[in-house]
């Protein structure tokens, strides 16, 4: 996790001035019974109990809390605080969920060194239409990690959002000024099938995770495959197709094409798909068998795909 971190941070700040810390580094030598000692009797009981998340699980209806999760607030507040000695750290920026550990910290802080320190919450972010938390515990949830979501799925996943939730994520998640945001949001209300919105959010969010270079091809790849006018077959689109789509090998029929691809269930399901007209080739659409003996995009209908290579 820890590996994993840095590599997607460093890439997201690349060419900032930035440091990165691991916690572990200052706790692995504390002891537990001076941790509580000094840190434990500056933290007041009653304003833990008194935290919305806390009464919450302990409340009536709650599922309980463990004396972990409880503890935790000492644990954050005492990161800030060592930040704040060592690195000079004065705001810590959290969800809202977080928002109680972040301010024992605060208060450790102006308690044990007389400083003052703030906090910087944002608010859960909620789908307006569904009503749905925007983070990794609900279904469909998506990761900055290239394993586990790659980066044509992530493109696809911001590609797919409603006008609505649009409008608030390409404010939250891009670095796009103000300007320019308004401008999008303008000629996707007086063009709402144009989805110019949700086209410019996939691509700079994506810019911003995985690379400029990466969001171009993953950007060209889903033009090659749902666009009727843009097509071409560059390595870098190719190369992101090849883990998206059933490849199959070159040199062989379309029918076995279609076959081998799992488009179709039979030889004679393909032939009937090549004759209605139902299958392209490379943007180009086949009305007879013809020998696949070049990288291409077979397409049936509108969403199966296959790549023969």
């Amino acid at each position: 996790n820890v590996e994993s971190l840095k590599t997607q941070l460093s890439k997201i700040f690349q060419g900032k001035n930035f440091e990165l810390v691991n916690n572990y580094d200052w706790f692995k030598d504390i002891n537990y019974i001076d941790f509580l000692h000094k840190i434990g009797k500056h933290v007041s009981m009653t304003q833990m109990l008194d935290r919305d998340f806390v009464q919450q699980r302990i409340g009536e209806g709650g599922s309980g809390i463990s004396y972990g999760e409880f503890s935790y607030s000492l644990i954050q507040g005492y990161d800030f605080l060592h930040l704040y000695r060592t690195k000079g750290a004065t705001m810590q920026i959290c969800g809202a969920d977080q928002w109680g550990n972040s301010v024992t910290g605060v208060s450790l802080i102006r308690k044990l060194e007389g400083g003052e320190a703030h906090v910087f919450s944002t608010p859960l972010i909620i789908n307006k239409q569904t009503g749905v938390k925007f983070g990794k515990s609900e279904s469909g949830a998506i990761w900055v990690s290239p394993e586990k979501t790659s980066p044509y799925q992530f493109y696809q996943f911001w590609l797919n959002t409603d006008d609505e939730s649009a409008k608030d994520l390409i404010k939250i998640y891009t670095l796009l000024d103000r300007n320019t945001i308004e401008e999008a949001i303008e000629q996707n209300n007086n063009n709402p099938g144009s989805r110019i919105l949700q086209k410019l959010l996939a691509y700079e969010v994506t810019k911003l995770i995985h690379g400029e270079e990466r969001a171009e091809a993953v950007k060209n790849a889903s033009l090659l495959l749902f666009s009727k006018n843009n097509f071409e077959l560059t390595d870098n689109v190719t190369n992101i197709l090849a883990n998206e789509l059933p490849n199959i090998s070159i040199g062989q029929s379309l029918v076995d094409s279609l076959v081998d691809s799992q488009i179709a269930k039979s030889k004679g399901e393909a032939k009937r798909l090549i004759a209605n007209g139902s299958v392209s080739v490379n943007g180009v659409k086949v009305t007879e068998d013809i020998t696949i003996d070049n990288i291409s995009i077979i397409k049936k209908g509108k969403n199966s795909f296959a790549l023969a290579k």
